[in-house]
């Protein structure tokens, strides 16, 4: 590292700032063109403090208030297309008013960049978190990201621009942050100086697709059953090509940075000698590290595996960490009605990734903290027990709902 990169480096400041103040810092230091706003919360906060660092001029951008949130995503998809680097969001079924928009988005291969601050579908009304929002885009050509700090949904954002827009990806990009736990919780987080942010993230450049009058080119044209079935197979490819520049755009970022992000792809916690692992995505690692450090105090060997990454989805990788244990706790902040054993989403991904392996762990699912209630301490411990009995007793289709009042 050279001395003026050192200089860049120790630029970096501190501050204490939510999930949602982390990316609107992330998106004034990508230089977003344009960014289209409707409120939801739990979302909301991130277009409140992208407008203040606009309002007090420390961030050039063209605003633009949608009335509501499928024009919210029509806005950032054609601006995309005409060249312009694009910002969103929204949470719960704001996100599903804008499906029209977010299906087109995913297969005209446009890098949008969104926030999902993740809250229950309605009805009944509830503001708190669950996953269900984000994963509805899962099947669509989306990037799915889960954040778990403050300081991860700044990074990630960062990141995220960096893969979608590289042109072997061209897919739009996702983060998912808990709604409340990680959206309007304060954490300290570490902010990269403009020139170290310029360094990793080259400008937005759509090429020859660029929609201009001097380039006259068409987007989704009606193709019907002429040449539907090959554009679905090519970007199915393409998608294939996405794990090695997640792979490279990491190991950049921490060349310029100077910052260990650990494994791109998910995080491990006391997994060298563990015999039962939990396994889900987001805050949840918080409190299920706290119960696995009790649980070793006990002898038991236990671990925590959180995927970073829904899509792609790291088959190889959680195949290869997965398949050694004895028993694995999925723990779903979602639902999926009428699924394979009426279990939620995470766990029948994780039952097929696992399905071809020689020494197959017991899977057990738990569907949990739906609507924003809180997973204890407690319950994740009994969620862990719950697994060494199905182990034990060979039980390999156990799904349970935890924390519901009879």
């Amino acid at each position: 590292m050279t001395l003026v990169e050192k200089k860049l480096v120790q630029k970096q400041r501190e501050d204490l700032l939510t999930g949602c103040e982390a990316v609107a810092h992330a998106v004034m230091l990508a230089d977003v063109d344009v960014i289209a706003a409707y409120p939801i919360r739990p979302y909301t906060e991130v277009m409140d403090a992208v407008s203040k660092l606009i309002a007090d001029g420390k961030f050039e951008a063209e605003y633009i208030i949608a009335e509501g949130e499928h024009s919210q995503f029509e806005i950032v998809k054609h601006a995309s297309a005409v060249g312009a680097r694009v910002f969103a969001g929204s949470s719960g079924t704001g996100w599903m008013y804008a499906m029209e928009a977010l299906a087109v988005t995913a297969s005209d291969r446009l890098p949008v960049v969104a926030l999902v601050g993740n809250r229950a579908l309605d009805d009944p009304g509830a503001f708190g978190v669950e996953h269900n929002d984000a994963l509805a885009v899962r099947d669509l050509g989306w990037l799915l990201v889960w954040a778990a700090t403050a300081q991860e949904a700044l990074d990630t954002t960062l990141l995220l621009y960096r893969i979608a827009e590289d042109p072997q990806v061209m897919f739009p990009a996702a983060l998912a942050m808990d709604g409340g736990f990680l959206t309007h919780s304060q954490h300290m987080v570490r902010i990269p100086s403009k020139e170290l942010v310029n360094k990793f993230l080259p400008p937005y450049s759509l090429g020859d697709r660029r929609l201009h009058p001097d380039n006259p080119i068409s987007i989704a044209p009606q193709a019907n059953e002429d040449w539907v079935i090959e554009i679905r197979k090519q970007n199915a490819e393409a998608t294939k090509q996405v794990p090695a520049v997640v792979n490279k755009a990491y190991k950049e970022f921490e060349e310029v940075f100077n910052r260990d992000l650990g494994n791109p792809w998910l995080e491990e916690y006391m997994m060298e000698d563990a015999d039962v692992t939990i396994l889900g995505m987001g805050t949840l690692a918080i409190t299920a590290k706290a119960a696995v450090k009790r649980l070793r105090k006990r002898g038991l060997k236990v671990g925590v595996v959180r995927p970073k990454w829904f899509r792609p989805f790291p088959t190889e990788l959680l195949k290869k960490i997965l398949s050694p244990v004895g028993a694995v706790a999925v723990v779903d902040r979602d639902f999926a009605y009428g699924s394979p054993f009426y279990s939620g989403v995470l766990y029948s991904e994780i039952r097929s990734t696992l399905y071809g392996s020689r020494n197959r762990p017991t899977i057990t699912n738990f569907i949990a903290g739906l609507g924003g209630r809180e997973i204890s301490i407690a319950e994740v411990i009994k969620m862990i027990e719950a697994t060494y009995k199905a182990k034990e007793e060979g039980v390999d289709d156990y799904v349970q709902w935890v924390g519901v009042r009879e």
